[in-house]
């Protein structure tokens, strides 16, 4: 069974003290993640009597903000305006009433869409607001544990088990279930596919019309099918489109739209001018993988009998845990991936701002082998001193060293450290 949260509970989110921390010293914040991940209940634990919640979902106030986005701000000293992303031009009355009132916290944003890719929006605030990224449960935070062990590996510490390790059957279950919080509170599979199919339809239908305007809208979930059945792998968007009757360059703004709306995340290509031969092509991962498993009809008992789908899903879990972890570190990280033509990889590759690398390589399975190394000693040797730590995470509860800076782990450390 998959650990079922209590409806009533209230998780304690990692983000809360980074928006506590922001609408102290900046005028405007914007709790920037996927629908349903729980960005309107964190930021209603900001709104009280000083501070009212506003919700663009609801259509009243929505047209009040479309139709007279100045009027909607003015008198307004501060507020919580859930759904931003709904009546964009909003985003310039808030500026100029900032410009207006310098005070600290004075708007909390919540965005279903990356603002932060729309260039007039983006252009409008900058410098007067702070991005809080939130995306759906992390294991760390359905745990209450420490998730910090990417800030520990990057500060010289060595990788350690701390808590219960999750195996085999756990850890799929575990990975099929996903992070939404409203699916993680049903109790059966099927009452979560259901919710998972109709949050699809909800985003493709109404969410995408909101940040941009195509013109085969129908084709999307249909795109969303493809893109599953070829999650972590390189991408190939004149492929993709054959399939649909669109052209290699409509794919991609159509993937570019679902990565604003952060289902899905394109992983770029690490580059080196001392190596030649690294493909430069993006792979495609999806945000959550309990959606990515609904799409897959990827079910505990199909996994089960054939572990070679789980390999892919696995992957995508770990990017997504990794980019939790990101999110609530004062580090400031990048992700990419590592592959040469000869098709030698590293599944994520984690550099922060110093150029400092942390190399980590992923496998479903119980037993790693010398050469599961091999991609991530190519990356060793290529930074030299700037290379951290490489990792293979796999289904085991034990670390075991393979070289000087190059470990087999198990996956639970994603949360456990």
């Amino acid at each position: 069974m998959i650990a079922q949260l209590n409806p009533k509970a209230i998780i304690d989110r990692k983000a809360f003290p980074l928006v506590e921390a922001a609408l102290a010293d900046t005028r405007v914040v914007l709790i920037s993640g996927p629908r349903q991940a729980g960005k309107t209940t964190l930021a209603r634990m900001f709104s009280d009597r000083d501070r009212p919640y506003f919700t663009l979902d609801d259509a009243s106030t929505l047209n009040a903000a479309r139709e007279d986005p100045t009027g909607f701000i003015r008198g307004i000293r501060r507020a919580v305006i859930d759904e931003v992303q709904r009546a964009p031009d909003l985003m310039l009355a808030i500026k100029a009433s900032v410009d207006e009132d310098e005070t600290p916290g004075r708007f909390l944003l919540t965005g279903s869409a990356n603002l932060a890719t729309i260039p007039a929006i983006a252009d409008s605030l900058a410098g007067r607001m702070a991005v809080v990224p939130l995306l759906p449960f992390a294991q760390a935070e359905i745990r209450s544990s420490p998730g910090h062990m990417l800030d520990r590996l990057f500060s010289g510490e060595e990788p350690v088990i701390e808590g219960d390790v999750v195996l085999g059957d756990e850890m799929m279950r575990m990975v099929l279930a996903g992070g939404y919080p409203e699916v993680l509170r049903r109790s059966s599979a099927a009452r979560r596919i259901s919710w998972l199919e109709d949050y699809v339809s909800l985003i493709l239908d109404r969410d995408v019309r909101d940040i941009a305007n195509i013109d085969q809208l129908d084709r999307l979930p249909r795109l969303m099918n493809i893109l599953a059945e070829h999650a972590g792998m390189l991408i190939n968007n004149s492929s993709f489109g054959a399939a649909l009757g669109l052209s290699g360059v409509t794919t991609q703004k159509y993937i570019a739209i679902l990565e604003r709306l952060f289902l899905v995340k394109t992983l770029v290509p690490w580059s080196n001018n001392r190596l030649s031969r690294l493909v430069k092509t993006p792979k495609l991962h999806f945000i959550d993988t309990g959606l990515l498993a609904a799409l897959r009809e990827d079910e505990f008992a199909r996994l089960a009998s054939d572990k070679t789908r789980f390999g892919s899903l696995l992957e995508s879990f770990v990017l997504s845990e990794l980019m939790k972890l990101a999110s609530w570190s004062e580090r400031r990280m990048s992700f990419s991936h590592y592959r040469t033509k000869d098709r030698d990889e590293v599944d994520v590759v984690i550099e922060d701002r110093r150029g400092r690398i942390i190399g980590i390589e992923v496998k479903a399975s119980a037993t790693v082998k010398a050469d599961d190394f091999r991609g991530l000693r190519q990356l060793q040797a290529a930074v030299g001193d700037r290379f951290v730590r490489g990792l293979v995470l796999h289904d085991h509860d034990r670390i075991t060293p393979f070289s000087e800076r190059l470990q087999a782990a198990p996956l639970s450390i994603l949360w456990s450290m």
